[in-house]
Formats: C-alpha cells, sequence, structure tokens
C-alpha cells in the first residue's frame, strides 16, 4: 500500500558496506540442488512441483515497463534485451515477473524508448508490444529461466483498487487474460499469470459481493484462463483489508483460510502477497520495540500461515527496498531468512520474486544502478541464500532471434574460461568488487574457479554467488551449484565485500571443468 512513488524516476544509493557486516548474514552464498522445473507446473500441498513430480522454487526479479507509457520493459533504452536476460540469469535469478496493463491489447499499442543503434534490440525494430514479450519469453526460455505474466493494471495511468475500472470492464480483463494464456498455450517458459496487481480497500476477501470480492473475482478470471490453457499457474494476490486488519496492498491473505480460491482444473493456485520496508511506506510493525524479531508473527499472520499450514504455495511476488536505512536492512535480512535457505529446504520453501530489476523504481531502486549496467552487490547479496538453480533451456529453436545459450560443441573441445575482477565502490576502510566468470571454450563446462592473489593486507569479509577460501593474500572463489555450469560464449557473476580499501586489482586466473 501507499506505493505511488514506486515508478517515477529516481537514483538509488547503494550501501558502502560490505554485506553482512553486522548484519548476522552468512559469509557464503549457500548451494542449490539439482535443477528441476521441466514442463509445466501444478502445486501439491505447499509445493510446486513440476512435470515430474520435482519440487521447484521461483526464485526471481521483476521487470516493469510494459504497464507503464513505454509499454515495453525499461533499459531498453540503454542495453539490449538479450544482455539483459544473460545477466538476470548469470546472477542466479530463474524467472522473470513481467508487469503490463491492458493498454498493450490496443490496436496500434507500440513501444517506445528503444535503443536500436550498433545493433542493440535489433529483432525488435517494427513489433508491437505483445510481439515484444513473445521475443522475451522466448530468449528466457532459452537461458533457461522461466516467466509469470503479470497484469499489473488497467491502463497505464496508475494503479487500481479494483480489477476493473469505468474504462476498463471485467469483461475486457477477462478476455484479455485468455488472449494471453491462449498466446502462450504449449509454451511452458511461461508458466502461470498473476491475475491482478495489489487490489485493496474497497476490494475485500469473501464477503460475497460480485463488485468487490476478489476471491470471487479472482475465481471467474482464473476459470476463464483456464479454460483455454489449463496448464497454467494461477497466482493470487491478497488484499488490503481483511477482518478489519490492514496491511500491504495485495498483502492481506488473512481470508484463505476460511475463503479459499476454488478453481475448475486442480492443484493450480498460488497465493501471491507484497511485502515492504520503510523506504515505501511505514508500518506499525517497524516501530515495534521487539522488530525485527516481530516480523515472523506478523507475516505467518498475513500469509505465511498458508504454506505452514500446507494450504498451498505462497509466491512473494514483490518485495523490496533502497537499503538505505537500518530498520530496512534489518527487515530484508528477516525476510530474506524467513523464506527459508534453498540450501536447507530446496524447493519445499516460500518462492519469490525481488522488486526490482530497474533502478528507476523511485522508492526501492533496484538490483542495477543507475546506468542499467552495474549490479548492487549488497542489495543483490541479500538474496544469496534463498537463490535456486535454473531451469532446462527450450534450446536456439523459435522465434528469439539469438543464438542458443544452452548449447555448445559437446564433442570433446577444451574447457576454458576467463574472469574479470572489477572494484563497484571503495570507501578507504572496505570495499566492494564483482568478478565475472565468461565460459571462452567450445563446450559448456559444469563448474569453475577463480583465484587471485592481493599485493597488500585485504582480506575477504563475505562473498555471494560463490565460496571461497582464503591463505594469505590469495583467494581461491568456487562456483554455488545454481552458477556453475556455463554455456559456450556465456558468462556468470559473483561479488564480494573486502577490507581494508584502496588496494590494487589483482590478476585473476580462471580454470574450468
Amino acid at each position: 500500500m501507499f506505493r505511488t512513488l514506486r515508478r517515477a524516476l529516481c537514483a538509488a544509493a547503494a550501501l558502502l558496506l560490505p554485506l553482512g557486516l553486522g548484519l548476522g548474514l552468512p559469509a557464503t552464498a549457500h548451494a542449490a540442488p539439482a535443477a528441476g522445473g521441466a514442463g509445466y507446473w501444478h502445486t501439491s500441498g505447499r509445493q510446486i512441483l513440476d512435470a515430474s513430480g520435482q519440487s521447484v522454487r521461483i526464485a526471481g526479479i521483476n521487470w516493469f515497463g510494459f504497464e507503464t507509457d513505454n509499454r515495453v520493459v525499461h533499459g531498453l533504452w540503454s542495453r539490449d534485451y538479450k544482455s539483459m536476460i544473460d545477466q538476470m540469469k548469470s546472477l542466479g535469478y530463474n524467472t522473470i515477473r513481467l508487469p503490463y496493463s491492458d493498454d498493450i491489447f490496443k490496436a496500434g499499442a507500440m513501444p517506445t524508448s528503444i535503443d536500436f543503434s550498433a545493433g542493440k534490440n535489433a529483432d525488435l525494430q517494427g513489433l508491437n508490444s505483445l510481439q515484444v514479450i513473445d521475443k522475451l519469453v522466448a530468449y528466457a526460455g532459452q537461458d533457461g529461466l522461466k516467466v509469470i505474466l503479470d497484469r499489473h493494471r488497467p491502463d497505464s495511468g496508475g494503479q487500481s483498487a479494483l480489477w476493473y475500472t469505468a474504462s476498463v470492464p471485467e469483461s475486457t480483463w477477462i478476455a484479455n487474460l485468455k488472449s494471453m494464456a491462449s498466446r502462450y498455450k504449449g509454451n511452458a517458459t511461461v508458466i502461470g499469470i498473476d491475475l491482478h496487481n495489489e487490489p485493496h480497500d474497497p476490494a475485500c476477501w469473501g464477503c460475497g459481493d460480485q463488485a468487490t470480492d476478489w476471491r470471487l473475482a479472482a475465481e471467474r478470471a482464473g476459470n476463464a484462463v483456464l479454460s483455454v490453457n489449463p496448464d497454467l499457474l494461477i497466482f493470487v494476490e491478497g488484499i488490503q483489508t481483511f477482518d478489519g486488519v490492514s496491511g500491504w496492498w495485495g498483502g492481506n491473505l488473512m481470508g484463505v483460510g476460511q475463503y479459499p480460491v476454488r478453481l475448475d482444473v486442480a492443484n493450480r493456485v498460488v497465493y501471491s502477497a507484497h511485502d515492504y520496508a520503510t523506504s515505501v511506506a511505514q508500518q506499525a510493525w517497524f516501530s515495534d520495540p521487539s522488530f525485527p524479531n516481530n516480523m515472523p508473527d506478523i507475516w505467518d499472520k498475513y500469509w505465511g500461515y498458508i504454506f505452514k499450514q500446507n494450504i498451498a504455495p505462497v509466491w512473494v511476488g514483490e518485495f523490496g527496498t533502497t537499503l538505505q536505512s537500518t530498520v530496512d536492512q534489518k527487515w530484508l535480512a528477516a525476510l530474506v531468512s524467513y523464506l527459508r535457505p534453498t540450501s536447507t529446504y530446496g524447493g519445499d520453501s516460500f518462492s519469490w520474486t525481488f522488486w526490482s530489476w530497474n533502478p528507476n523504481s523511485g522508492d526501492t531502486g533496484g538490483i542495477l544502478k543507475d546506468d542499467w549496467q552495474t549490479v548492487d552487490t549488497v542489495k543483490d547479496g541479500y538474496l544469496a541464500t534463498v537463490k535456486a538453480s535454473g531451469f532446462p533451456s527450450t534450446g536456439g529453436g523459435g522465434d528469439n532471434g539469438g543464438g542458443d545459450n544452452g548449447g555448445g560443441d559437446n564433442g570433446g573441445g577444451q574447457a576454458a574460461c576467463k574472469a574479470a575482477y572489477v572494484v563497484s565502490s571503495d570507501w578507504g576502510g572496505g570495499f566492494n568488487a564483482d568478478v565475472t566468470v565468461t565460459n571462452t571454450g567450445s563446450t559448456p563446462i559444469k563448474s569453475w574457479k577463480v583465484t587471485w592473489t592481493w599485493s597488500g593486507s585485504q582480506k575477504v569479509a563475505t562473498m555471494w554467488n560463490a565460496s571461497y577460501t582464503q591463505s594469505g593474500g590469495t583467494v581461491t572463489a568456487v562456483n554455488a551449484d545454481h552458477n556453475g555450469a556455463i554455456a559456450a560464449g556465456g558468462s556468470t557473476a559473483f561479488g564480494f565485500g573486502g577490507e581494508p580499501g584502496g588496494g590494487a586489482v589483482p590478476s585473476v586466473t580462471c580454470t574450468a571443468s
């Protein structure tokens, strides 16, 4: 709730602190289990299962823009869309949530602010917004990422309390949802649709009023979607107020226990909560003397009980912060802990998509910094323990306009890699650095190891998306399970915080197998 500024452009300053110092976070990323996720998915109790019955975890990122006047994901004014998706994959995100508004279905709706210079986004020229989504879905699938389509709002003018407005009636909402479901029928990259973003007062849950009961509306829309594409998951967000208790817009699922969503196709409902920090708005629980220890009970009350009582899976579809205040740092650390580490629980966990990839989210900032290139490694690092494996690539066929990152010469070529070390920030007492690992061979690699030796007294304080050992000035970093495999020509990345600052950039070596 109270998030009228989230789409405004702003500079989101990253904290110049090594991740985990004083925050009680683990020093290394936990390993993820073997990849699953093939085919279409369904639910069983609180778990999401793939076509073979293996539990999977959505651990992804929101990339917004189709719901704005641009009618396309933001940042394409700066970069090629494929490089962005590749970077998401390299950081260990396995799913993209794509918000859109119903404006993209209007005749003549075309995307704006796409840079086609120097060959960027060349295969998007002349395409309408829906056709651009086709391209994003195709390339994400090729990279082994899944996509959740999010009907964010009726038009680009702003968020609506209900799923319809005077200009966009319920019939249009449902017709367009069915159109999306039909468009991607048979394409398992698109695993489901988030029916409407952040219903809030006067939306109710279980009140029985056809005009305001979001639970009944979700049943009507969900059944309509499944009537044309019965394989999709149906993501249903909460409301604002239930039984006199208010929370975040879309974050109150207290009514599910008494009034569950009932669909014609079994095992398709995933409930979605949104949760935010003080950079978005104040809530009473942030000023409780017991904060942040009070937060698990808060989350249990609003949405966590659904998972803990084995009613259905829960996906935290949005959560984010600028991370500028101590309160917000504690909130994010507590929420990540509550979501359950992948290394311990695997797919038997809450799913999530962080808000957002975009740096131009006014009250949260993003994983990318304002240059649309540099990763906020501190913010990204908080998520390391709950990231999860990627999914099988769909291969290079189809309408994706690019090479097949999932392929390569499997006929005995030599495994090879290189590493690039870049200091992203240095404040004297400490520094943050990013290391990009690129497969320079002709065959996919299964694992990699990067080594360097500092000439000074630098020490690693914490590392994410890799594990490490240090002996004297020599550091050896080894991939996490989720980013060890790199296709020929592909890349991944890890980061770390160290101290003291002011040291020279060392030479790095990379070995692959």
